[in-house]
């Protein structure tokens, strides 16, 4: 699926410890492994839970958008750009984050894996 040039991206190397993540893949990818700190949202209960990501974001910051490879954060990332919301898909989502060695938790706090 491709979204264009018009969904505002960001790459994981671009991405500094404090900035703000949310995470809209399922529970159960979630659980088996995530970035630490980030928000979750499942893409599935978004719309309903909105209002957790306005309370919990950055009032000036940036929404970086995260799913596995990217394409449910693209949906989302539009979706908020729509909405007003300074947000960027993080491109190649959890899969790329994981590969570029950054840290990956499961919902114990332990070491995770990308599912």
């Amino acid at each position: 699926m491709a979204f264009g040039s018009q969904v505002p991206t960001v790459g994981v190397d671009d991405l500094a410890s404090g900035d703000f993540l949310l995470d809209v893949r399922e529970d159960e990818e979630w659980q088996a492994g995530h970035a630490a700190g980030a928000l979750h949202i499942p893409m599935s209960e978004f719309v309903a839970r909105f209002g957790e990501l306005t309370e919990a974001a950055p009032q000036d910051g940036k929404v970086n958008v995260i799913c596995r490879v990217g394409g449910r954060s693209a949906q989302v990332t539009m979706y908020l750009v729509q909405q007003g919301i300074d947000a960027v898909n993080v491109d190649g989502g959890m899969q790329s984050w994981e590969a570029a060695g950054r840290p990956v938790v499961d919902d114990k706090g332990q070491p995770g894996t990308v599912v």
